[in-house]
Order: C-alpha cells, then structure tokens, then sequence
C-alpha cells in the first residue's frame, strides 16, 4: 500500500493540460510545420533528402523506389507515418510548385491538374541537381549532427545549403496558433540580391527590389498590385493579388476564343477544379456570353479556352470570370521561419542576411577543413621527402629492426636500442630522427615505385602545391572580403546553372467591374397553390395546354430582366430577380417561393411584375378597414425587401389591386369590400385618395368588433360576379395576344375588372 501511494504524483489537472498543449504546439512548431530560416527546408523534407543521400541517390545515379525511400526515412529518422513523407516526396518534385525541384521523380508523380500522384510502389526518385546545392560538404561537419528520435543514428539539425532555398522555392505551413506562407522567387534575382547585400549590407528593402522585384511563381500570371511589394517585404507579411494570363483570339463564325495561357500560383494542382468552375457558370447561365469551355493543354504549356458567343464584349465578360473564378485571387504573404528554435516573421532583407551569416559560417568552416586536411597532406609530403633523402638509412633500421613498433619508434624518437646497425655511423645517423607519428606511418607504408625520380618530382610538386593552398586558405580565413569574394564566385556559379527568365509579370491594375450582360427574354413565372414557382420561356409557355395552366394559381408574363414583386399579408414587399427563378419543365415542381426570397411564415397576397408595378398604381384595403390608392413608382428599390404599407397592431392586408391610369380616370370603378361576418359594401374608386405608402389610408368600412374584412378588390359595373379562383396578371403591352390569353377568358375578364 506504501508503495503504491509514493507512486502517485499529484498534478493540477488545468496545469498538466497546459503544459501538455504547449509542449505539443512547439513539437508541430519547431519540428514540423515551419522551415528553418538557413535552409528553408522543414525537418521532414531534411530527413528525406538525408535518406536518399544515405541511398547514394546523387543526379547520375540511377532512380530508386519511392517506397524505399520512403521506408527508410521514417524507420531512421521521421516516424510520423509514410503518407505524409510520401507527400512531401512528391511535392519535392512538383515544378510548377517549386522554381527548383529538389528532387527527381521517374514516373506519376501527379500533375498541375490536380491528379494524384501513383502509390511509391510505383514511382522512383532521386536527387535532383537543386538539391545538392543543399547537400554539398555534408560530410565535412560543417553543420551540426543530433541523435534521431530513438538514438539510433544521428541526422545532421540543418543541411549546409549554399543557394538560399526559402526565398528561391518559398514555403507554406500550418502550425499550432501560426502559420507561414512564403512566395518563391526567381533564382537568379535572389542571387544577385544577395550579391548587392553583401557588398552592401546597409542597402534598403528598396534597394534589393532593384534586384529582386517580387514574387516568381513557376506558373507565372500576373501579380497586379506591385506597389504593394514594397510594404510586404519590409513587413513579412500582406496580400498579393494575383490574375491569370490571357489572350484574345478569332474563332469560328465571329465568335472570339479568350484563351487562358497560364494560372495563378493559388490554383496550381487544381486546374481542373478551375476548368469544372467555368463549365458549371456556363451551365447556370451565370455568363449567358460564353458559347462553350475546353481544355487544349499539352506539354507545351497551359491552354484553357472560353468561347465567347458572336458579338458580345469579351473585356467586359474576361472582367466577370475574374471576379468569379479563381483566374484572380489573392496570396496570403507571411514569411515565417524558425531561427535558434524560435518562430519570427522575417523581412526581405533580414531573410537574406540570416542567409549570408549562414554562408559566413559554413565557408569559414569549410576553409577551417580544407586547411586542417591542406596541413595533414603537408606533413606526410614534406615526411616523404624528407624520407627518400636519407632513403638507405631508413632500410637499414628496418632491416635491423625486430618489429615495426621498434622501427617506428626510431624514425619518430631516435631511439636506436635493439636495432642493428652495419656501423656506429649510421646508428648515430638514426639516432638523430624525429618523423612525426603521421610521416612515420606513411613512411612505412611507402612503396618503393615512390623512389623513382619521376615520383620524386610529383612529390615536389604536391608540396608546391599544397603551400600554396595553405597560404590561399589562410588568406580566405583571415578576411571576410576575401571570403565574400568566394561566396558571390559560387552564387554566380549557380545562377548560370539554375537561373531563368522571370515568368510572374509585375503590373498595378485597377479591378473593372463587371457589367452583366443580358439577352432580354420574355418568361412566364408559373406559382402553383402551395407557393412552387417556376419560369419558362414564352415558346413553351405557347405549348401548355388548359389543363396544365389551370394547375397554377398564378401566372406572371415577365420579362428575363424584370424582378417579380411579392405582396404579403403583413405588408411587405419581396423583389425576386426573374433570372434567379429557376427555369422548369412542364413535369418539373419548381422551387418554393419562400426558398427565393426572405417570405418565412408571411402570407403572399399578391405578384406583379416591377416594370408592370411601376406602371400602375396599387389599391390597399386592410382588415381593420382602411383602404388607400398608392402610386406603383414609390415601390422602385434595388432593395429586396420593404415595407409595402403601414399598418396598425393587429391590422393585415386584406386585398391588393394593380390599378391602370384607365382604372384610375374610370368614374364607374368600383371598390368592394366583404367582411367575414358576409357584410359587403361598395363604393366609388375615386372615393379612395392616393397615400404615400407609409400612410395607413381613411377609413373605407365601419366593423363590428368581431367582424374584418375578408376580401376587397376593385371591380368594373360589366363584372357579374366575384371568385377566388386563379388570377392572371397581363401586363398591358401582352394584354391582347392570343398565346397569353389562350384558355383564360374567364380570369381575363376579372383581370380587367378587378386589376
């Protein structure tokens, strides 16, 4: 029982998770999900380009499986599961994500249309020539080495990468409460800024814009906000806006090809998804000017063409797919990266001085290596040389010698007891040798062909040599301008290697709206009884027979640029654009007219069209018994929705009238009201003064306290009786065409009576 107690710990719950959480959020910070600012690589692309330089995977040898590539890194270095080091493989290859592919891929490795790339059983790799700018001198300890996650091996914590990796390829990331987003950029431009830093360290952000001008994307398009640039760099962070690259082309009879060359960085591995967007807007008649969309890309790049139909404004439709699709959009800059295990938000030129003290450090290193070994190649020449001239002594204490420890001792102490010599001569002679440990054993090791003259000559030589190079070692280390001198000599060296064109075109281009352009239509909106509505085109319209008109409750002639006004019980107006009323079959349901607009649970009374709204006026009757006459040009709004009439509590419409100027200067027109209790009363329209709609109206009929009005409408002396049966709204342009007024004549004549 003792024991059991004194193995419980006790631990505040909240302060366990605390510190658990944050432990876990550095995990993925620092060893996960952000790059190191030296070799702007993340630890999982580190130990996958380690492995494969494990494998001996260097540009010239052959391609190796995927598989194994992967295997072997996580089983060595990163054990987080093969399909995010799979993924990372293949990222490593993709060049129209990266400006210089580190890695080599043989096979399907995807594509910027968004496939997939084949599983790793299928596909091969290998380093590519980028990566070795990051890979060189590994072995001359140049960077530090930690034991991997079970001390089994060690990896090195960073690669002696010699090309400024993170500005060149950029990097994106998701952390714990951060991320990072860094655009790549042109090899040679970040080269030759990193050139003008070193010569200059105090330039301005400015400044190194001369030479690097702004992003790069491999797949090239437009950044159309360059100004802005400048406050990126200096910050780490903002928004690049970027846009597609188009051409306009003639095609077949009159029409024009927009043709789409090359896509945002944003939308690289999704062409397709963007292809589909276009498809699925022509589809919807978002853009009712585009005749047709396919995809002509090959090998020889991007080709996306939107047929545009015969004379309809390309600029203006080219305006709307920006403001639409993915052709434009925007690039969140933040340019994160771990220094000494810390997250920082760098600017421009503090990435690239970060960059340079990385350099300083690892030449002055690799010229601490090559004059450390420059010294041990000196030692054994010089020991050689120095051996061949007293050649016949040194046989003479081997072959007096009982072992080669008693030789060696002799030619590194002098010590000459034990050995026989042929005279005092030369045991004096022996006695005098002071060979280093080094000199010794290669000495001893010498083959005899060292001996012939042309050997000797090459040894001379080496020594010549090898002084020089220790002097020009020591010249490099004991200056930092000469070290510069080697550090811009092999940035040169790489920019005629890796550096291109730029792609990514740097422009300040205003955003043009987009004016919709629309081939007017006459529609018919069709409302069944329980408030499905649908439009078709007049040619069908012209084609329903009596049977299936008399299925809808009402039916609105529209034109396709027209807005439906929706009346309701508790007064207020809807506006519905006619084209968002989805077009229908005869067969077809239709969608609720509560799905179109903001109804809820209000009670529709009454349809018109705006254009047939603002030609008219309306006639108001409530339930408490007011009436009114409003002008139809007071209901013009591009809102969707208003109130149509001021009402008191516990007051609703009653009944709404379209009225025309005939209706309005008529003297036999008459208003009828009928309450619930079956009370009617009629009485003179021009009884009824006009109000603004704000107005409740006068008084049209005195009620009992239990009684309202049920119905009201405003009637012709011809009308003989009153229905509550479909009404048809015509409006007066439409009014005596025979395909509107095909089996109605009942409901005309209401129409005509009563608006």
């Amino acid at each position: 029982m003792n024991t059991k107690e004194q193995s419980i710990i006790q631990l505040d719950f909240a302060d366990e998770m605390k510190n658990s959480y944050r432990d876990y959020a550095m995990s993925v910070i620092i060893s996960r999900a952000l790059p190191d600012v030296r070799d702007g690589l993340k630890p999982v692309q580190r130990r996958i380009l380690y492995a494969m330089t494990e494998l001996g995977l260097s540009p010239e040898k052959p391609h190796r499986k995927s598989a194994r590539i992967v295997g072997d890194t996580m089983g060595k270095y990163h054990p987080h599961g093969d399909s995010s080091i799979y993924d990372a493989l293949v990222h490593m290859t993709e060049d129209f994500s990266l400006n210089l592919p580190l890695v080599d891929g043989h096979g399907n490795f995807g594509s910027i249309d968004g496939d997939s790339a084949a599983a790793m059983r299928y596909t091969e790799a290998r380093l590519s020539g980028g990566a070795m700018t990051l890979l060189e001198n590994l072995d001359k300890g140049l960077v530090p080495f930690g034991p991997n996650f079970d001390e089994s091996e060690k990896e090195p914590l960073v690669l002696p990468a010699t090309l400024p990796n993170l500005l060149i390829n950029g990097t994106t990331g998701i952390a714990v409460g951060m991320a990072t987003n860094i655009p790549p950029h042109n090899t040679g431009e970040v080269i030759d800024g990193v050139i003008a830093y070193i010569k200059n360290p105090d330039i301005t952000t400015k400044g190194l814009m001369k030479y690097i001008k702004g992003p790069d994307f491999p797949t090239g398009a437009m950044i159309t906000n360059a100004d802005d640039l400048l406050s990126i760099y200096e910050t780490g962070e903002g928004k690049i806006k970027l846009r597609a690259k188009t051409e306009i082309e003639n095609s077949d009879y009159g029409r024009k090809n927009i043709v789409i060359t090359e896509i945002p960085y944003t939308v690289a591995g999704n062409k397709t998804k963007l292809l589909e967007s276009l498809v699925a807007l022509t589809k919807e008649k978002v853009f009712d000017e585009i005749y047709d969309v396919r995809d002509e890309s090959s090998k020889e790049g991007i080709r996306l063409i939107v047929e545009v139909k015969k004379d309809r404004n390309v600029d203006n439709l080219l305006n709307g797919l920006y403001k639409k699709t993915t052709l434009e959009d925007t690039y969140g800059v933040n340019m994160l990266a771990v220094k000494d295990k810390q997250p920082i938000t760098f600017t421009l030129k503090r990435l690239i001085e970060e960059f340079v003290l990385f350099q300083e450090e690892l030449y002055t290193k690799e010229y601490q290596h090559l004059l450390a070994k420059a010294n041990d190649r000196l030692e054994i020449v010089d020991g050689l040389i120095k051996a061949t001239d007293v050649i016949d002594l040194i046989i003479e204490i081997l072959r007096g010698s009982e072992s080669v420890k008693q030789a060696k001792g002799c030619l590194i102490h002098g010590t000459t007891d034990g050995i026989k010599f042929k005279s005092k001569k030369s045991e004096k002679e022996a006695a005098g040798l002071n060979f280093t440990e080094r000199q010794a054993e290669a000495i001893l090791a010498m083959p005899l062909s060292k001996l012939i003259g042309l050997e000797l000559l090459k040894l001379h030589q080496e020594s010549d040599l090898l002084h020089a190079n220790i002097a020009e070692y020591n010249k490099v280390l004991g200056s930092k301008e000469e070290l510069h001198k080697i550090i811009i000599a092999r940035l040169r060296t790489y920019k005629k290697q890796f550096g291109r064109e730029r792609r990514t075109e740097l422009d300040n281009v205003e955003k043009e709206k987009y004016i919709e352009e629309i081939k007017e239509e006459e529609l018919y909106i069709l409302i069944d009884r329980f408030g499905y509505a649908k439009s078709v085109d007049a040619a069908s319209y012209s084609r329903l027979s009596e049977e299936t008109l008399s299925e809808y409750s009402h039916i609105i002639p529209i034109q396709n640029t027209d807005k439906l006004c929706v009346f309701t019980e508790e007064g207020n107006m809807h506006q519905i654009k006619a084209m968002n009323i989805p077009r229908g079959r005869s067969r077809d349901k239709g969608t609720l007219i509560q799905s179109l607009c903001k109804l809820e649970q209000e009670n529709v009374l009454f349809y018109i069209s705006a254009e047939n709204l603002s030609e008219s006026s309306l006639f108001f009757a409530t339930k408490n018994g007011f009436v009114k006459q409003v002008s139809g040009v007071s209901f013009e709004t591009n809102r969707s929705l208003i109130s149509s009439t001021k009402l008191e509590d516990g007051d609703a419409v009653a009944g709404i009238a379209a009225l025309t100027i005939e209706d309005v200067i008529a003297a036999d027109r008459k208003v009828i009201l009928i309450t619930q209790n079956g009370l009617s009363l009629g009485f003179p329209l021009s009884e009824v003064s006009e109000f603004k709609k704000t107005s409740r109206g006068i008084k049209g009929i005195t009620l009992e306290n239990d009684d309202f009005v049920r119905y009201a409408s405003v009637v012709s002396p011809d009308c003989e009786e009153i229905t509550f049966e479909q009404t048809v709204y015509l409006p007066k342009k439409i009014r005596n065409r025979k395909r509107a007024a095909k089996g109605q004549k009942a409901q005309i004549k209401r129409r005509k009576s009563n608006g």
